[in-house]
């Protein structure tokens, strides 16, 4: 194999392979991250103390109390703040966490189920646990009426489904490459390098061209969050969404970060090395010893 053909083949396969990690960081985190029940579970626990979807939750439990709580115009306005502020303050309690915990439970396995099948529904958030924890709080504390507030289940649209087909074809496509894609690059970085003329330039290109895919997912995790967010409804809270946006993606967030941090640092580690290299070989080569003069004959 000549040179110009294996430093040619050697470029292809590192490209190839600087473009396929950010989309195997994406596929791994939609397997090992999203896809994991136990894993999702322990990464959106700690948003039941977050503020803003507190406020989200006690806002879409209060519109679900009121409609179905029948009291004068006059009354409506100061029942509806007393109970707001009852709901807000039980989303601080334990009770609420664990509420929370199986809510989201709830909604996170129809996410799967809905991906994962071919049916066409909007798939939702039920409050109705919410809802009887506020219920047995309110007559505990005697507030009059509290008990014939019915619990119905009041629901919030966690995916609509015009959205779910875009989601459903990504996730299992992501699904399918979580294994395979990062493996796949992994192979092509080392065959590349490998296969090339100077192996310290290409292990140079490898990192920086990992780099650059890196800061481009942190790029479009960025354009993500925001295009998420102009993309709700006006009457969805865009704090709590983003919130919510934000614990999800925090371990994609890092492993882009860390791949960035990665890729500078062995492209800089291979241009030091072939520094050293080379001021070694120079050291190496012996001064000439300087040419000495002819003696000169005297007559």
């Amino acid at each position: 194999m000549s040179l110009r053909v294996r430093s040619a083949l050697s470029a292809v396969l590192i490209a190839l392979a600087c473009l396929l990690a950010p989309v195997g960081t994406l596929a791994m985190w939609a397997t090992y991250e999203i896809g994991d029940s136990g894993r999702y579970e322990a990464t959106t626990a700690p948003l039941a103390t977050d503020p803003a979807v507190r406020e989200a939750i006690a806002a879409a439990t209060t519109d679900g109390i009121m409609r179905e709580v029948e009291v004068g115009p006059r009354l409506r306005r100061p029942v509806r703040s007393f109970v707001h502020e009852a709901v807000r303050s039980f989303t601080q309690t334990p009770a609420f966490h664990t509420a929370w915990d199986a809510a989201n439970q709830a909604a996170y396995d129809a996410v799967m189920r809905a991906l994962r099948d071919d049916r066409e529904r909007a798939v939702t958030l039920d409050l109705a646990p919410v809802t009887e924890q506020v219920k047995r709080q309110l007559t505990h504390d005697h507030v009059p009426f509290a008990n014939r507030i019915p619990v119905e289940h009041t629901e919030i649209t966690v995916l609509r489904p015009a959205d779910l087909t875009e989601f459903r074809k990504g996730f299992h496509v992501l699904e399918f490459a979580g294994f395979w894609l990062p493996v796949a690059t992994v192979v092509l970085a080392v065959a590349g390098v490998l296969v090339a003329v100077c192996r310290r330039r290409a292990v140079v290109a490898t990192g920086l061209g990992t780099a650059l895919g890196a800061g481009l997912l942190a790029v479009a995790i960025a354009v993500g969050r925001r295009l998420t967010l102009a993309g709700l409804p006006s009457d969805v809270s865009h704090a709590a969404a983003g919130a919510i946006y934000d614990t999800l993606t925090t371990t994609l967030r890092s492993v882009s970060w860390l791949l960035l941090g990665l890729g500078l640092v062995v492209a800089l580690g291979a241009l030091l090395t072939e520094r050293i290299a080379r001021l070694r070989r120079a050291s190496a080569v012996p001064t000439p010893a300087p040419a000495e003069e002819p003696t000169q004959v005297r007559a």
